[in-house]
């Protein structure tokens, strides 16, 4: 079985490296479970959204539970002593104010909701609260996700100031565009990670660099399909399609002379990395007229095959998380370049008080 395909049982076989994680913002748990696979105990989470926090319950069984907007977990007065001891606090604030997708910057400041029963809140805010909320915990090490949209145009001053605000509450920053499908992921996925050390353990800079080897669909693809409608204007459309067309948008344009806001209708190829799997992206089989399957869902996200979905649509979850191969690279090295580095130095540390 290969590394992207593998099951949630798999995790009782993966040796503990005794660090702990909290993750914010957890949604299914994507990089919960990048964690896990790395070894380390991810130990509670802070999920908004009440019915995506139940699938993460039911999978991941977590000891400190925070169903609330990180707003609410902020102003509690004290929490339990394990939060105080964390090695890593994870985090991926909501980011869809800064994707390239849209008339993003019309977007900056304004409340906003992914769905139904989710409180308002602008979402620009919501990684200067997860800052506050690693200024009260004091991590070892703190990682955070976000868009590749970022670090680009306008943006920039927000990088900026989240890199000034991480100092204020103690922290050096890195940042680090890395692309999913160098990692062992069936996924071309852009992503911009933070990570923040303590200034006081002066850490040294951590290299992350990774260049495996790509994986395409058609090493991955379901035998099982969703067929399109035959009596639906997509069929027609599918039909027109090129070799050149890579996406539904590139079909219309070249067919119908005009342009319409599907660029999230992608198609696969077998010969082609898929492109970024969003939560409300459609993908389109360009071998047969059909949707990808669940199984396929799961495949170019990374997500394990026995994943309990509760009910929940397989793709909004997966799409709304990290990679879980992902995150277990970067895990991984963050254990071996920075916590195992701390881990020795304390050591040697006793070792000359004893003598």
């Amino acid at each position: 079985m290969s590394e992207y395909e593998w099951n949630l049982t798999d995790l009782k076989q993966v040796p503990k490296n005794n660090y702990n994680v909290f993750s914010c913002f957890s949604c299914g748990g994507g990089s919960t479970m990048g964690y896990k696979l790395a070894g380390y105990s991810v130990i509670g989470n802070c999920e908004i959204d009440k019915k995506i926090n139940e699938v993460y319950i039911k999978n991941h069984n977590p000891k400190y539970n925070y169903c609330m907007p990180i707003q609410e977990m902020n102003a509690l007065k004290d929490y339990h002593k394990d939060l105080y001891n964390l090695d890593v606090l994870d985090g991926s604030p909501p980011c869809s104010t800064f994707s390239l997708a849209g008339e993003r910057e019309k977007n900056w400041g304004k409340s906003k909701k992914f769905r139904e029963g989710q409180a308002y809140q602008i979402l620009d805010d919501l990684f200067f609260e997860f800052i506050k909320l690693a200024g009260k915990l004091k991590p070892k090490i703190i990682v955070a996700e976000n868009v590749k949209g970022i670090l680009m145009g306008n943006a920039k001053g927000y990088i900026n100031l989240i890199i000034k605000k991480l100092d204020e509450v103690g922290y050096r920053t890195q940042i680090f565009l890395l692309n999913s499908a160098r990692m062992g992921v069936p996924q071309k996925r852009e992503r911009v990670f933070f990570i923040a050390t303590r200034k006081d353990l002066e850490l040294p800079k951590i290299k992350l660099e990774f260049n495996e080897e790509f994986i395409t669909y058609g090493q991955i693809k379901d035998t099982n399909y969703k067929p399109i409608n035959k009596e639906t204007m997509l069929y027609q459309r599918w039909l027109k399609r090129s070799k050149k067309d890579n996406s539904l948008c590139d079909t219309i344009e070249r067919t119908e002379n005009g342009k319409i806001s599907s660029f999230n209708t992608q198609f696969v190829k077998d010969d082609r990395i898929p492109n970024t799997l969003a939560a409300g992206s459609l993908f389109l089989r360009f071998d047969v007229p059909a949707s990808i399957s669940d199984r396929d869902i799961k495949l170019i996200q990374t997500f394990p095959q026995d994943y309990n979905f509760c009910g929940q649509q397989v793709q909004y979850i997966c799409g709304m998380s990290v990679p879980p191969i992902m995150m277990k690279k970067i895990a991984k090295e963050i254990k071996v370049q920075l916590l195992d580095y701390l881990r020795k130095w304390w050591r040697w540390v006793s070792c000359i008080d004893t003598k």
